[in-house]
């Protein structure tokens, strides 16, 4: 089984494949009492579950270690996005990026911090590579200078910084087969992250971002006082139409990779996958209103699509062996 890519894809799993290569063998010793790591381990769950219900739900599906480890990634990523997103006033978030990146590096910092405590722990057991939590930091940082991006390509390094790199260390606790994994990896975090994209229109742009290509928003007549204004009409429909459609080809083509995972992991990833590329058709139900709500699977939803997505995850499986 393998991916064809190029472009922008071929030089992103470059970058992952790149980090895997370099990784160093963690060599970290807890001296913390079982009791402080199941505090830390639960400190990470309860943030999954009020930042995100569906991640929640997915990593549900996973056996005790690996949902504890999925968590904790989970609690690493927001902590970074937090920084970032949520400021105070006085507050450096650059120097702060580099404070948390040094905690995590430092077991005796980290051991003082719940989510650092689980993450490290997390990252010694599953051998995950540093380089990928380190692409992620650099990711996140860039939302404090570029809000603004004139190509899709440009767009795609973004997203394969604060996407990609979250799933292919996912990819480390679910456990693969082979490095073939990767480049379904990255394509699945890029789908993941334009699905956020599309979703938040209107939240980044009062937030004063905009992630939209300006080049593609050029091509259907669209300017930013449009996105401004808010105004659906046939132009803005045009340019949703070909945003997901490009979207759901990235869920399409990532999904092959799931029949490279280790078995008991297929179900979570895929079940991850489908919950979040369902949030575009609920955009396409409401006209593609991304301006005044923001679109969303409720939680039945969710439940009543688990059984196709376990035969899913079974086809895919399956296609994958023979």
């Amino acid at each position: 089984m393998a991916v064809q890519a190029q472009g922008w894809e071929r030089r992103l799993i470059d970058l992952a494949y790149e980090a895997l290569e370099g990784q160093i063998a963690a060599a970290l010793h807890f001296t913390d009492d079982n009791r402080s790591l199941a505090a830390a381990y639960k400190t990470c769950e309860q943030l999954t579950k009020s930042h995100s219900r569906t991640f929640h739900m997915a990593s549900g599906f996973l056996a005790r270690d690996k949902r504890r480890g999925a968590r904790a990634l989970y609690a690493f990523c927001r902590v970074c996005d937090n920084i970032v997103d949520v400021r105070t006033e006085g507050s450096d978030p650059r120097a702060d990026l580099a404070r948390w990146r040094d905690q995590l590096l430092d077991l005796n910092q980290a051991s003082g911090d719940p989510i650092a405590l689980a993450w490290a722990d997390t990252r010694t057991r599953y051998r995950i590579p540093w380089r990928y939590a380190e692409q992620l930091i650099e990711g996140v940082a860039r939302d404090l200078e570029t809000v603004r991006y004139e190509t899709f390509d440009e767009l795609a390094d973004y997203c394969y910084g604060v996407a990609s790199t979250v799933g292919l260390m996912a990819m480390h606790i679910v456990g693969f087969e082979d490095t073939r994994a990767i480049p379904f990896a990255v394509k699945l975090g890029v789908a993941l992250q334009l699905t956020n994209i599309l979703r938040d229109v209107g939240e980044d742009w009062r937030a004063g971002r905009l992630y939209l290509p300006q080049e593609e928003l050029a091509e259907f007549g669209l300017s930013e006082a449009d996105i401004a204004t808010g105004q659906i009409d046939d132009r803005w429909r045009a340019f949703m139409r070909f945003q997901i459609e490009r979207t759901r080809e990235l869920f399409l083509e990532a999904m092959p990779g799931i029949a490279l995972l280790d078995p008991d992991g297929r179900f979570a990833i895929a079940a991850s996958a489908e919950l979040y590329r369902h949030i575009l058709d609920d955009i396409e139900i409401h006209d593609y209103d991304v301006f005044s709500r923001r679109a969303h699977i409720s939680t039945w939803g969710k439940v009543r699509r688990l059984p196709g997505i376990w035969r899913l995850s079974k086809q895919v499986a399956l296609e994958g062996d023979s």
